[in-house]
């Protein structure tokens, strides 16, 4: 909130113009049980100079991603951004532009919704795209709610390598839709569907690559939906997408995903935006907004809200979603980004990471002690690596590439208690060959000991 300076003078006027005496007579709807009898026990004011002294002791805390190398993935991964991104995304009429409700004054903001939903929908071989959700993880939880409203059924099969981020949202929103869960178990690292999936499912979850970095068969998981009469949902890393098939051309009846990957800064984990993309006859019930197209009156191309199904807009009974915002402007950062690269550039970013994992994979494994958890299954940019030792070798794994200046090693076993001593780590175009041969030097030397017995 800006600071905003009002002298006691400027209390009195105000107070005078709604004709009030004092600050007293202003709060005194408020029942005296509720309001502050004493000062509140806060230290000095600083100075201006003192304050951005004091933020920046704060901020120090934190190492940013960009002071050293970067392996970090499950879901939230290193990539770089034309620098066009940052500088349109800053222009006033993007920067300070609210929800365009009225078209004859926001055909700017409008016109890129339409793009990013364009764009969208091609790079998951959809139909139609909404306007963006809040993250990966809600886009998930609505996909579950219009399945569930669309077959009218009461079960949801999901993968156990779905992010679990977005697996407890998902098991938040229906936590009262009196709706069951499944978890179809992983083995050897990918989806195993076993009979889960039935008469009764009304939509099967699956991730591609999945939270430990693995291709998924999106073929199998299309077709046993389809023949139970349930959707089939895919969630998936949209840079990903430049070398694996799109869940579209498997059949996939709806696909969300997080954006992140798509010119937005890590964060520590956020604000990112969430995206939605579906068949055509689910348009009627996708959640959020759909910016569509038509023409002024002298026949000119224009841009409209199409669909907006929240409460406010609609009766409440025929809402499908109570989603109020789209992050609109990080969804910005999404379409300048995939606009500036286009499909060649969105292939070579993804084709690049890839070779730096298969370098990063040639390297890691040639230390004795640590071997590839799966190694008969397919990745892309992301590995699951094991250490014989356990989760305490994995801790002074982490512990000795942080005290290099590499920020690297995610343990699975937080969420897969069965994987002990798996961790994953990821590349990304920003990872460069003597990166991958630093993070192995330290790795060899933290168990130099171990290989040496």
């Amino acid at each position: 909130m800006p600071y905003i300076q009002n002298t006691a003078e400027d209390q009195k006027a105000m107070l005078e113009a709604i004709g009030v005496a004092s600050m007293e007579d202003l709060f005194a709807p408020i029942p005296a049980s509720m309001r502050l009898t004493e000062s509140m026990d806060l230290p000095a004011g600083l100075t201006e100079s003192e304050l951005r002294e004091e933020v920046r002791r704060l901020g120090s805390w934190n190492r940013p991603a960009t002071s050293g190398p970067c392996f970090l993935g499950a879901g939230c991964y290193d990539h770089d951004w034309p620098a066009l991104v940052d500088h349109l995304m800053q222009r006033s009429e993007f920067l300070t532009a609210y929800t365009p409700y009225q078209p004859e004054c926001s055909q700017g903001t409008l016109q890129w919704i339409y793009e990013f939903q364009s764009m969208i929908a091609e790079l998951c071989g959809m139909e139609v795209a909404n306007a963006s959700m809040y993250d990966g993880a809600s886009a998930c939880a609505e996909a579950a709610l219009l399945a569930v409203s669309s077959t009218r059924r009461r079960k949801v099969v999901i993968s156990a390598g779905l992010h679990p981020q977005a697996l407890e949202t998902i098991i938040t929103y229906l936590k009262h839709q009196d709706t069951e869960v499944v978890i179809a178990p992983l083995q050897d690292g990918r989806t195993d569907w076993q009979e889960l999936v039935d008469k009764e499912t009304a939509a099967v979850f699956v991730q591609q690559p999945n939270f430990l970095g693995l291709v998924e068969d999106l073929q199998s998981p299309a077709e046993i939906a389809k023949a139970n009469g349930a959707l089939s949902v895919a969630s998936i890393y949209p840079v990903a997408m430049g070398l694996l098939r799109s869940p579209g051309q498997a059949g996939f009846d709806i696909v969300v995903g997080d954006g992140q990957s798509l010119g937005v800064p890590m964060g520590f984990g956020g604000p990112h935006f969430g995206f939605f993309a579906t068949r055509q006859k689910f348009v009627r019930k996708l959640p959020g907004r759909l910016v569509g197209t038509t023409v002024d009156r002298q026949g000119n191309r224009a841009f409209t809200l199409t669909f907006q199904t929240r409460e406010q807009h609609i009766r409440r009974e025929k809402a499908t979603s109570n989603i109020c915002t789209n992050n609109s402007l990080i969804a910005l950062r999404g379409c300048i980004h995939m606009a500036a690269l286009g499909p060649q550039g969105l292939e070579e970013v993804a084709c690049l990471s890839r070779q730096r994992a298969l370098q990063l994979r040639e390297a890691l494994t040639a230390v004795e002690v640590i071997e590839e958890a799966f190694p008969k299954a397919a990745f892309f940019n992301e590995i699951p690596f094991r250490l014989a030792s356990g989760d305490a070798a994995v801790q002074k794994l982490r512990s000795a590439l942080h005290q290099a200046g590499i920020s690297a090693v995610v343990p699975m076993s937080c969420w897969y208690p069965d994987l002990e001593g798996v961790f994953t780590l990821a590349c990304t175009e920003k990872t460069r060959p003597e990166d991958v041969r630093r993070l192995a030097e330290v790795a060899a030397e933290t168990f130099r000991m171990e290989m040496a017995l």
